[in-house]
């Protein structure tokens, strides 16, 4: 088994799905008492959130480096970064190891294109809807991403930010951002992806009015499959 290494802690809430989610997978695999062989580095996410609203994403980029590079120094085989958001500065965290990045755009796209859909919306982080390097990502794919209005974009934004990376899940905003997907199918995309690590603690994938793809667990399950050199993915994983 290969050691996985993650760059966590933006939300800890998500990385904790992270952990478990990994862990469940190898020993679905595995059988037994199986359990993955990971490292974990877990950011002071007030720090990163700092640099993100101050737009200082060069100086966000140099603590994810510095971790990176402490988990290829502690053994790790292959680092993923535990948010989609922090994905906007992943070429310079590849540039900077010498082991994969297991990239969560690229393993999110690979299901959509294995279930044929093309024009999905994106529920996430503001930065990670408006900024242009999911949907640049997404197109080298040959998938047209849907965004919602700036409306539904502060909702979802505010949502994870305000509620569900401080650990609140609250009805009333699953039916609001559930609103924003039902809009969405009317408007002709034809699924939905989860594309903030911790949307997965407000919403389930297969109970929404468009197919769900949950980029936590796609990322999580990219790990597994290159940690026990699997083929679940379809092709190479490194």
């Amino acid at each position: 088994m290969k050691r996985i290494g993650l760059i966590g802690g933006m939300s800890f809430e998500s990385s904790a799905v992270y952990y478990k989610l990994i862990n469940e997978r190898v020993r679905a695999v595995n059988g037994g008492l199986h359990s993955a062989d990971l490292l974990l580095h877990s950011l002071n996410f007030q720090v990163i959130v700092d640099c993100q609203k101050a737009g200082r994403w060069d100086e966000a980029a140099r603590h994810l480096i510095d971790a990176a590079r402490g988990l290829e120094r502690a053994g790790a085989d292959c680092v993923l970064i535990c948010t989609n958001t922090m994905h906007l500065v992943a070429d310079e965290v590849k540039g900077a190891i010498g082991i994969p990045l297991i990239h969560i755009i690229d393993e999110t796209a690979a299901r959509l294109k294995q279930q044929a859909v093309r024009r999905p919306l994106l529920l996430a982080t503001r930065y990670t809807m408006e900024h242009g390097f999911y949907a640049g990502a997404m197109a080298r794919h040959g998938i047209d991403l849907r965004i919602p209005d700036a409306a539904g974009r502060t909702l979802v934004h505010d949502v994870i930010f305000e509620e569900l990376c401080a650990g609140v899940v609250r009805p009333e905003s699953r039916d609001r951002v559930e609103a924003l997907v039902t809009a969405a199918k009317d408007d002709g995309a034809d699924g939905v992806i989860l594309g903030c690590t911790e949307i997965c603690l407000l919403l389930d994938p297969d109970r929404l009015p468009l197919p769900g793809f949950d980029s936590t667990r796609i990322h999580a399950e990219a790990a597994v499959a290159f940690a026990l050199e699997s083929d679940e993915r379809g092709r190479d994983a490194a």
